[in-house]
């Protein structure tokens, strides 16, 4: 009878959530839709049930029942996505809201907190991010993350064969991973660790594609360097995270394959300056070498037409300062348009996290994922740094607005 009933007490949760939201219209607004080169000026975004409900113009009627928000003829873009994050409690996903992240694309935490905040955001419980979440790293050796679940006791001397491999990935797909990530290379973010050095085969990696595939699951892999990351490519993977030494024929044959390329450049000028995630002479000076690499890389990927998503590869910890607008701006510093750094932000990684019929774009139907900003960002990218006003999934995460009183 108790297996029965809860699904029961579930669904009327979530629906008595549902009915008891707010719906909103924000007026006096201008949109930049997300797919589109252009503002409309003086609009009004009807927000209900936690989805953008149809969008109007300036100056008609709001009917009874949405609550009016003055926009202040400011800047709406859709609620940006961060897809390649480590974000793993409560505090951390309200930093990562206040900054304009409505999405997010885990790429590994220490033991399933991704996939309890995921349920939390897909509840309502919380106002966001939505997560894809990716669960335990599949990683040669997973340390601490052993005791993530008891099922993983069987892996404690490593994560080497096949058989090893598919265990991780089940584990993780049965817990509620959404994506898995593997490693074609070691970490830059370690001072005792080149990251150009491989570390699973092609054929290893393959094993984890079509084990995560045979449940429609993608596969996201670090790599540095180019061996690795072009074993990822061959083997099928979905993203290559990282990229920082990918050679020209890799690009290529990612463009060929429909690969993504996640370059989380912003946290490599972490590991140059003090504070951030990062600190020490080792990386400092790595970082000063790999970034003209990475930006070598970025511009030959946007030649290519290679897909490019934004990644700010950080917890949102006190300490974290990337983020997936200074991401942006580098975006356009290093050859891309305002309009295409946005793109990368929002409609190019909703593509990659196969959530592009939900999010990533403000038009009917769509979730209330919306961002406001106080300028034209198609203009000035820095805009993107000033979040005025936040929802997610319909719920008011930030409002600064108005300053007057």
């Amino acid at each position: 009878m108790r297996l029965l009933l809860t699904p029961f007490f579930l669904f009327f949760s979530l629906f008595c959530f549902g009915q008891n939201q707010k719906n909103y219209a924000l007026t006096n607004v201008n949109i930049f839709n997300g797919y589109e080169n252009k503002i409309y000026p003086n609009a009004i975004v009807f927000v209900k049930s936690g989805k953008i409900d149809r969008i109007g113009k300036g100056g008609e009627t709001i009917p009874i029942g949405f609550e009016i928000i003055d926009c202040q003829n400011y800047y709406l873009i859709p609620g940006m996505i961060d897809a390649h994050s480590h974000l793993d409690n409560l505090v951390a996903a309200k930093r990562a809201l206040e900054t304009g992240v409505t999405t997010v694309r885990t790429a590994g935490v220490a033991a399933y907190q991704d996939i309890a905040l995921a349920n939390l955001a897909l509840s309502g419980r919380i106002a966001g991010p939505d997560i894809i979440a990716a669960g335990v790293y599949v990683s040669p050796n997973l340390e601490e993350t052993i005791l993530a679940d008891t099922r993983l006791a069987p892996l404690i001397n490593g994560v080497k064969t096949d058989e090893e491999l598919k265990l991780l990935v089940n584990i993780n797909i049965d817990r509620g991973a959404k994506v898995i990530k593997t490693r074609g290379t070691e970490r830059a973010g370690r001072p005792d660790t080149d990251p150009r050095e491989q570390v699973y085969t092609e054929q290893q990696i393959r094993v984890v594609v079509q084990e995560a595939g045979k449940r429609n699951v993608p596969v996201m892999i670090h790599a540095h360097g180019d061996e690795g990351a072009r074993a990822s490519v061959l083997a099928g993977a979905k993203s290559i995270e990282h990229g920082t030494f990918l050679s020209d024929e890799t690009l290529k044959l990612m463009k060929e394959k429909g690969t993504f390329l996640v370059p989380t450049f912003i946290t490599l000028e972490d590991l140059t300056q003090p504070g951030g995630d990062y600190a020490g002479p080792v990386l400092e000076l790595r970082g000063k070498f790999m970034m003209p690499q990475a930006e070598k890389v970025f511009k030959k990927a946007h030649e290519l037409g290679v897909k490019i998503a934004t990644g700010a590869d950080n917890s949102y910890t006190a300490n974290t300062t990337s983020r997936i607008s200074l991401e942006c701006a580098h975006f356009v510093r290093m050859g891309m348009t305002n309009f295409e750094a946005l793109q990368s932000a929002t409609v190019v990684a909703a593509e990659l996290l196969g959530v592009d019929k939900a999010t990533g774009r403000i038009d009917k139907g769509y979730d209330a994922d919306l961002v406001l900003i106080p300028g034209n960002p198609l203009e000035e990218i820095r805009h993107l740094q000033d979040a005025l006003l936040v929802m997610s999934n319909g719920q008011l995460a930030l409002k600064r607005i108005p300053f007057g009183k």
